[in-house]
This record gives C-alpha cells, structure tokens and sequence, in this order.
C-alpha cells in the first residue's frame, strides 16, 4: 500500500517499473486516481465512504475513476474501499469497481433478507408437520 501523494506517486513509479504490485490507497479525487494510473499502479484504492461523510459523492467519484480508465485503457484495477452498507457494494459493482474491500458486518447483511427469513420459517414449519406423519407404506 502507498498512499496517493506526490511521495506515493514516485514510489509507485520506481516499484512498478520493477514489476512489484502495489495498491495507491487513500485516493480521494479522479486527478489522483489518473495520476496513480499514470504511474503504473497495479491498483488504485479510492475511499468512497470517506468521501460521502465529507458531503461529497463516493459514488460519483468511483464512476468518474471507471470512466478515466476506460477511455484510456488503463491496467490500474479499482479497488473500491471504505463501503458502508450492503446497497454500496451493489451499487459499486454496477458501476464497475474490479474489486471492494467489504467490512464482515456489511457481508453478513448482504446474505439476509427477510422474506428469506419468513420462506425458511415457513419450510421448518412444514418440515416439522411432514415429520410428525407416519410413514406410508
């Protein structure tokens, strides 16, 4: 990990050249995610949920940053970082993030639903209901 700063920019640049992966974290704006990609970033990690609580539009960025490296063909992956909520992780990957680093709480969130917790309510109540039947022979 370098942080995406003009010291993070020269470091990406020796490291690269030298085939090493590395991650320019702490990216706050597209300017510093073209200048990661620039530099020869093997990822670029901006901070969508940091973004949002200083009033501004993780999302937006996110898709601003797809957008940069899609026009340019860029090999810089996008790691979309700092997610909140499980809406987040879908809307991250329907605007094209390569990978999201998930928090455990948000994973579990992302598997429940409530009509899935009702359907399996209703199963184990039919299951318990056949099981009480004799067997037909």
């Amino acid at each position: 990990k370098i942080p995406g700063c003009k010291e993070g920019l020269a470091d990406t640049k020796v490291v690269s050249v030298k085939g090493v992966a590395e991650s320019m974290t702490l990216i706050f704006s597209a300017n510093q995610a073209l200048q990661a990609a620039k530099a020869g970033g093997r990822y670029a990690s901006p901070f969508l949920g940091r973004v949002d609580d200083i009033g501004n539009d993780g999302l937006n960025l996110l898709s601003e940053i797809v957008e940069l490296y899609a026009n340019y063909d860029f090999d810089t992956e996008i790691i979309a970082a700092s997610i909140r909520h499980p809406q987040q992780v879908v809307a991250v990957a329907l605007t094209g993030a390569d990978i999201a680093t998930i928090p455990y709480k948000t994973f579990e969130q992302m598997i429940r639903h409530p009509l899935t917790d009702k359907g399996m309510d209703l199963f184990l109540k039919d299951w318990e209901k056949v099981k009480s039947l004799a067997p037909i022979r």
